[in-house]
């Protein structure tokens, strides 16, 4: 088992395929210029099959590829299809605009569960949010997956002044359509200017919610990130992931490998350790593993408190979101 300082079980890892993306999401990515990982820096198709055999040995049961947008890479369906032979369970998280090119693979590779990005139900802002004119494909995208039987997660990041406004509009959509959507309270990454005054927190979106519906507290998982609820009657769910004002770190089993592979274990961490390299010079990977979850702080990277009216954007020292994996 991966074990680290206190105790916590780390079964659970997050693949970044890539760190390019077909949109650009202000909240993810700085808003200056991009300079993208060259192709020869990222993992290469066999060496994230062999890094995910490395952990699978070590006790990780679930993986999870993200980007950037993973399904941007080329050989996006054959990564897919390796990770499917392993005994794990195997998630996706995209922003849903390649997503009708790969149902059919995502399916046979036993993938069952998808976390999808939507920010808002007004196509206008979406394209403000996203500076692409993505939001019909999205929305067909999300619809096509719940049709075939996937569990979706819609994943949005709520931003006071751009979509608070929108969260009875999400629940009402929970109505009639068996879509999970997961409300993540804004995190500061590195270009996306945040500050507190942009965070809705959960008290807050629990407020919204009930001032027009009723809700039920569901059961949530020892490891889960989120708090889940219920509409009665509804036939999706809702929940918030309330990263910055009552955090989940306690009960943390998740680790990170960013497409260049290097080990992050926090998505706060400011140190990680590259294991890409390690695995090509033929380093022992597996005691590289072990050394960095050994080094995992409590909370949020040591970086900062859970009291979110204290935490200064600015002092964050980490990568842009984009470069981490979402």
């Amino acid at each position: 088992m991966l074990l680290d300082g206190f105790n916590r079980q780390h079964n659970y890892l997050r693949i970044s395929l890539t760190d390019k993306c077909n949109m650009r999401c202000f909240y993810c990515m700085p808003e200056e210029d991009y300079d993208f990982m060259p192709s020869e820096q990222l993992m290469q198709a066999t060496e994230v099959e062999s890094l995910a055999k490395i952990f699978v040995s070590l006790g990780v049961e679930k993986i999870r590829l993200t980007g950037g947008e993973p399904l941007v890479r080329k050989d996006a369906a054959q990564i897919i299809e390796a990770l499917g032979r392993m005994p794990v369970t195997l998630s996706l998280t995209t922003n849903g605009v390649r997503l009708h090119e790969f149902l059919s693979p995502l399916k046979t590779a036993g993938v069952r569960s998808l976390n999808i990005s939507l920010d808002t139900l007004n196509a206008d802002k979406f394209n403000l949010v996203t500076r692409r004119n993505h939001f019909g494909r999205v929305w067909r995208n999300i619809h096509a997956a719940v049709a075939e039987g996937l569990h979706v997660k819609v994943n949005v990041v709520l931003m006071k002044g751009m979509n608070d406004a929108e969260i009875n509009d999400f629940i009402e959509w929970t109505k009639n359509t068996p879509v999970h959507v997961r409300f993540i309270e804004f995190m500061p990454f590195d270009g996306n200017r945040w500050n507190s005054d942009k965070v809705v927190s959960l008290a807050e979106i629990l407020q919204t919610i009930e001032s027009r519906y009723s809700v039920i507290k569901l059961e949530d998982a020892p490891n889960d990130t989120t708090k889940k609820y219920t509409v009665p009657g509804h036939a999706g769910t809702f929940a918030v992931i309330s990263t910055m004002t009552q955090p989940f770190c306690g009960t943390c089993n998740r680790i990170r490998l960013t497409a260049d592979g290097r080990l992050k274990n926090c998505l706060f961490a400011r140190e990680e350790t590259d294991l890409l390299t390690a695995l090509r010079t033929g380093e022992n990977v597996e005691d590289l593993i072990r050394q960095n979850i050994l080094r995992k702080h409590a909370s949020h990277g040591g970086q900062f408190s859970s009291t979110v009216e204290e935490v200064h954007g600015e002092q964050i020292h980490n990568r842009s979101m984009i470069a981490i994996g979402g």
